[in-house]
């Protein structure tokens, strides 16, 4: 009898784990990788509330292959190393077939060996500096080509500006991408000792003699402007530095690749009029897509005083794509849903069209918008879609490669020179 009660107990419990086996395989996991306490929240806890409202609705909609999606939501807590615990926990424990996640380039350089390694796909949606393509991951914000280079230009052209201050928190993409713009700008004329290039820590709070040196080298009688890299909440207090020392648009113009409607929501405007940011996507953008997009967001958080942001729009792009590429493909097998990717198009909230290249790179207009006393963007320019470029031709190490991951040359940094792929290769 006992014999008989010890096997009916493991009948049982193979039945119920099972079942729980069936139950996980009718649901596709979705992994959400953002910071949700620390010096990044500020900027990320925005962008997990997204993915959850694109999964709510795409649930609504009957899901994905009759299947639906369940957000794994896991918080990195602004800490570089646990990043990639976190993927790794995603990808071997919940097993999840996507995910969406992370902000710095430190963390997304973090999760990269792992994110390669189990072979996952990750969508990153923020702006970056380039210089990387990996066969796992698609690059939803803006490389260089599509925010830093046209910033300047917008700079030169419409304000005249002759000398340049560089200023980034300290860490790769701030360093990467003014090391392209030093070498832009000097391409064009400006002289060395007309840039200066100032790091600060995340989280810098202390402001003041570093805008008192911008100021000094704004005195000269050549229009300077600030080219701003800095990331997450330090922006809150250095834009209080320059309205409590007087820095004006018209005195020395600030064009930010890292403050949006998010960042702003915390911070007196008034003084900070005029200063501008260079994204894909501001709120202020006129279209249908975008008005519907706004009214759901303020429908799912239950806060008409909420904004949207250019990341946001990166999130919502890489979501409908990987929709589009998972129903194309049939399946979620990460290998097919990447080769399914590459010619995605959907469309994007300023009234244009997303398309994924070969390089896993998007279509993106340029928009640069002034900021306003609410809090909002006046758009003063925006371009046609733009290729994302994933190597800059103003890098002497870079300008001859391409990243194309279709056959036959599926490799992220091929060598149109010498015909070889150096590196990265599927």
């Amino acid at each position: 009898m006992m014999k008989h009660m010890f096997i009916k107990k493991l009948s049982i419990a193979a039945l119920l784990a099972a079942s729980l086996s069936v139950q996980a395989a009718e649901t596709i996991k979705v992994g959400v990788l953002h910071s949700l306490s620390g010096t990044m929240a500020i900027s990320e806890t925005t962008l997990k509330d997204t993915v959850l409202m694109m999964i709510e609705e795409q649930n609504k909609k009957g899901g994905v292959l009759g299947k639906k999606l369940e957000p794994v939501v896991v918080d990195p807590a602004s800490n570089w190393p646990l990043f990639a615990e976190k993927m790794r926990s995603l990808l071997t424990k919940d097993k999840v077939d996507v995910t969406f996640g992370c902000w710095t380039s430190v963390s997304r350089k973090s999760v990269l060996p792992v994110v390669e390694e189990l072979n996952g796909v990750l969508f990153y949606p923020v702006q970056y500096e380039g210089e990387e393509s990996s066969y796992n991951v698609f690059y939803t914000g803006a490389s260089p080509n599509q925010q830093a280079i046209p910033a300047v230009d917008y700079l030169m052209e419409e304000g005249d500006v002759k000398r340049w201050v560089l200023a980034g928190t300290d860490y790769v993409y701030p360093r990467t991408t003014n090391k392209v713009l030093k070498s832009y700008l000097m391409s064009k004329g400006v002289a060395e000792k007309d840039i200066m290039i100032n790091y600060t820590p995340f989280g810098q709070s202390d402001w003041q003699s570093i805008v008192s040196e911008i100021k000094k080298f704004g005195s000269t009688g050549m229009k300077t402007a600030v080219v701003s890299t800095i990331n997450g909440d330090a922006n809150v207090p250095f834009y209080k530095e320059l309205g409590n020392q007087g820095i004006s648009a018209e005195d020395i113009p600030v064009v930010a690749f890292s403050v949006g409607e998010e960042e702003l929501a915390g911070i007196d405007t008034k003084p900070l009029v005029g200063h501008l940011a260079a994204w894909n996507y501001f709120q202020s953008a006129e279209s249908k897509s975008n008005d519907g997009f706004i009214k759901k967001w303020k429908a799912y958080t239950k806060n008409q005083d909420k904004v949207t942001n250019d990341p946001m729009e990166a999130t919502y792009i890489g979501f409908n794509m990987w929709v589009q590429a998972v129903e194309k493909a049939g399946t979620t097998d990460s290998d097919k849903v990447i080769a399914a990717m590459v010619g995605i198009k959907t469309p994007n909230l300023t009234g244009g069209t997303a398309e994924m290249l070969p390089n896993h790179h998007l279509t993106k207009p340029v928009l640069i918008g002034e900021i306003q006393d609410d809090g909002q963007f006046e758009i003063v320019s925006q371009t046609k879609e733009v290729n994302g470029d994933a190597w800059s031709d103003f890098l002497p190490g870079s300008k001859d490669l391409i990243s194309d991951w279709r056959s036959p040359i599926s490799c992220g940094n091929y060598n149109v020179k010498t015909k070889q792929c150096i590196g990265n290769k599927k």
